[in-house]
């Protein structure tokens, strides 16, 4: 049984994160990219708040917090029912499922296109939480898709130097950092000082 698939929750912190079947890319065109922000933000944005996210050729990441129960609720009155968990996790499977049905068609291929069931980890604390954020954005650097993940286009921190770029919680991240000009200061932290999350993907 694969780690990190525990049942989502209400009103909690989470590092979503994915990848393509057999390390396939999931991102073939350009255009794929901002489709599947599209997508993201048709079925997520009804149960939870997003506060970063990379998107890399063959995975992403997500930091995410789940809306609270009645906000899931009132959002899916008729889904009474189901656990709000069950909720939560249904409308993942509608993103990926939505998104690699449209992949599939237009580059004529067929079968999944990521890994199941995809993966969460808990985030537990503030430091482990904006651990995190760094992380996702460093991203590209890392995998070696960018030399300044600053310019990186398909990653939330151009969101939080670009006010009203996309749907991240802007104000709610800066305020983590104490502001834009420490999120910019937590960025620039060496690698060895400050890339404390681990190997994940």
């Amino acid at each position: 049984m694969k780690v990190h698939t525990d049942p989502l929750e209400p009103d909690t912190y989470y590092h979503i994160y994915n990848r393509g079947i057999n390390k396939e890319n999931i991102f073939k065109e350009e255009r794929n990219y901002s489709f599947f922000l599209e997508r993201y933000n048709k079925f997520i944005a009804p149960v939870a708040e997003t506060y970063s996210y990379c998107l890399l050729k063959n995975h992403f990441h997500m930091l995410i917090r789940t809306r609270s129960d009645g906000a899931i609720r009132a959002a899916f009155p008729l889904k009474a029912k189901l656990e709000t968990g069950r909720i939560i996790s249904m409308q993942f499977s509608h993103l990926f499922n939505s998104y690699a049905q449209a992949v599939n068609k237009s580059f004529k291929r067929t079968g999944g296109l990521f890994e199941t069931p995809f993966r969460r980890i808990w985030v537990t604390n503030s430091v482990y939480r904006n651990g995190l954020m760094r992380y996702i954005h460093l991203n590209p650097k890392k995998h070696g898709f960018t030399d300044d993940f600053r310019t990186y286009p398909w990653s939330s921190y151009l969101s939080y130097r670009n006010a009203g770029l996309d749907t991240v919680e802007r104000e709610a991240g800066l305020a983590w950092f104490g502001g834009e000009e420490g999120f910019i200061k937590y960025h620039e932290i060496p690698d060895s000082e400050g890339d404390f999350y681990g190997e994940l993907m």
